[in-house]
Order: structure tokens, then C-alpha cells, then sequence
């Protein structure tokens, strides 16, 4: 604000050695197969077209990011939603060391100029999503304007407006070579995918294998609330713990507890579900801040998890009443996660 070489893994281990077969034949055939082409990528279309993914955005504030996601062609619903995540964490009532306000983060000074009555009841109220959300909006396509002429991506001008000053984008001929301008363009870009409901299947993994291998290995390890591996709990894990840790060895760093892993990468469908795609789980269907589970899938509508005091990492099946939904971790999208975001 690396990734070490995947390896085919053979699953083992007590009286559940024939389903495990299957689940490395899906693992061979559904991984490999779809890293060599089988699948094609998924691509966004522009403002309009673009959809928000499942429960991405919490449901109080969804209506109003897909509104005012498309207010002008730089922006789309899934790049507003995006800003506001990483800004904020969807915490309508959080305040930076710097005086940022709100969930659109909005500087007193800033807002004094930039800020709109959004909701249309005769004041602007920085604290109200309703007011602040579309002046992030508004303020946006304001930049947006000002960089219009400036050769490449418009959006791309417009998030470096927003973070180095429209003059500097002016004068640069597009995003200014300023390290911090170039990563805040790359996280809100990155991020944008995994906020955007996928048009086509989502390109697979090319760490699922090694992270599934990393997890077959601790099944039978009884679970530990807070559990992260460690020595000192015995390399015992809760259910983040886990997909953390299975991701780590693979050189991809997710964040420590689950609704935030569900925003690093894009999100495919229950019928496009792959091996290593990370599985959540809620009380909440609407809202991806709710999640209080997850697990790797890994094939046959099975997950390795741990799943709660007193059972062990275990085969579970996914399809509950509580099945959220589904994201495949790209090294980009956990890269791009904020580590600051408040907890529900």
C-alpha cells in the first residue's frame, strides 16, 4: 500500500487409501491437464461488464459499488471495490495515523473538496458509506478526467493520479517511475481480479500440487486454535494455519486468517473447482468478512481441513449448507493483500 517447481504427490495413509487414489488421479488429470491449456484464462471486459464475485463485497455496500463502479469508463465495480478493500477493509468507522476517514479513507481536506451527497438527503457525511463510496467514486473519474491524454491505460493513470497527483502522471507521460505510485497501480489492479466474478474459467495453479503434498503430510495432526506449525505447538494448525503454512511452502504468502485468504485470487465456479483451490465456509452467504473456514480442495468434492478442537486434519466434504465459495491463490493476488485490515 517464488515459486518452487510442482511435484506430483501421492496420497497415503490409513483405511482411506482407495479414495485417496482418486483423489491423486483428479489431482494429476485436473491440475496438470488444465495447467497445459485444457482451460483457457478468464479476462474482464471493461466498466458494465464486469460483475462482482460471490459475497466479495459485504451485501450493505455491494448494491453501491456496482452502482457507482460504472460512473465512468475508467472504473469498473470490481476496481472500486478493490481500493475500497485495501484502503479500508470494508470498516466504515477506522481513522489512519494520517487522519483518513472512513471507508473510502477520504482526508478531511480532501473530502472538504471531493466529497458528494451521494445518498442525496442534503449533507455529505464522511462517515457514511453511502456518501463516502460514491464520492471514491466521483473522485476517481474526476482523475480520470485530468489524465485523460496521457498515453496508456486510462485506469492504470488514474489510480497513479490518485496516489503521486495528476500533474506527475502529466508530466511522466503515464505512471511515474516512483516505487511506491507503480506498487499502489499493481496492488489495485491485482487485487481488481479477485473482486471481479470470473467471465470464463480461471487459468489453474501452478503451485496446487506442491501445496496439496504440504497438507497430505500433516493429515491425523489433531487441530490447535491459533495453530500455525510452530514447534512450540507441535506443528499443530487451525484451518488458516494450515492453508497458510501449505502455501508458504510453496513460496506464496497468504495472510493469517481466512476472509482475508478468500481475496488472493480470482474465484471459480463449484463446477470449475481445482485441486489447491483454497474452499470457504460461513454462516453468511452474502459477506466474504464472515468466513470462519477453510480448507484445499483437492478433488472429488473433497478437502483436506482442520476443522475443529478435538478432530485432526482430515478429508471433508465440501458441499455443506455453509459453502461459500472458492478462490485460486495466485502468487499476484496474496502479494497485493493489505497485512493492516481490521478483523469483524
Amino acid at each position: 500500500m517464488t515459486v518452487r517447481k510442482a511435484r506430483v504427490a501421492w496420497l497415503v495413509g490409513g483405511g482411506a487409501t482407495g479414495v485417496c487414489l482418486l483423489f491423486v488421479l483428479l489431482l494429476v488429470v485436473g491440475t496438470y491437464s488444465a495447467a497445459a491449456g485444457l482451460f483457457g484464462g478468464a479476462g474482464n471486459g471493461r466498466n458494465g461488464t464486469v460483475g462482482l464475485a460471490k459475497g466479495a463485497v459485504p451485501a450493505a455496500y455491494q448494491g453501491l459499488v456496482q452502482q457507482w463502479g460504472n460512473l465512468c469508463p475508467a472504473i469498473n465495480p470490481a476496481l472500486l471495490a478493490a481500493q475500497l478493500y485495501q484502503e479500508s477493509g470494508w470498516n466504515p468507522t477506522i481513522v489512519s495515523p494520517a487522519d483518513a476517514r472512513g471507508i473510502a479513507q477520504f482526508i478531511p481536506g480532501t473530502w472538504a473538496t471531493h466529497g458528494i451527497d451521494g445518498d442525496g438527503d442534503g449533507d455529505r457525511d464522511i462517515w457514511d458509506p453511502k456518501d463516502a463510496i460514491p464520492s471514491a467514486a466521483s473522485y476517481d473519474c474526476e482523475l480520470a478526467r485530468y489524465v485523460k491524454d496521457v498515453p496508456g491505460d486510462v485506469a492504470n493513470n488514474m489510480l497513479a493520479a490518485y496516489n503521486a497527483g495528476a500533474y506527475r502522471v502529466i508530466r511522466s507521460g503515464g505512471v511515474p517511475g516512483i516505487s511506491e505510485t507503480q506498487n499502489y497501480v499493481r496492488i489495485i489492479r491485482d487485487l481488481e481480479k479477485s473482486f471481479a466474478r470470473p467471465i470464463g474459467r480461471v487459468e489453474p495453479s501452478k503451485q496446487a500440487a506442491s501445496a496439496i503434498y504440504y497438507a497430505q503430510q500433516k493429515l491425523g495432526t489433531p487441530y490447535l486454535w491459533g495453530g500455525t506449525g510452530t514447534a512450540a505447538q507441535n506443528g499443530r494448525f487451525d484451518c488458516s494455519g494450515l492453508t497458510q503454512a501449505a502455501y508458504d511452502s510453496v513460496g506464496v504468502g497468504l495472510p493469517r486468517v481466512a476472509n482475508d485468504q478468500y481475496n488472493a485470487g480470482p474465484h471459480p465456479s463449484r463446477d470449475e473447482l481445482l485441486p489447491g483451490d483454497l474452499v470457504f465456509f460461513s454462516d453468511d452467504l452474502t459477506n466474504s468478512r464472515a468466513i470462519r473456514h477453510v480448507g484445499i480442495y483437492v478433488g472429488g468434492g473433497y478437502m483436506i481441513d482442520a476443522p475443529r478442537t478435538g478432530a485432526v486434519i482430515r478429508f471433508d466434504r465440501i458441499d455443506t449448507p455453509d459453502y461459500f465459495g472458492a478462490t485460486r491463490v495466485t502468487a499476484a493476488g496474496a502479494a497485493a493483500l493489505p497485512t493492516h485490515l481490521p478483523q469483524p
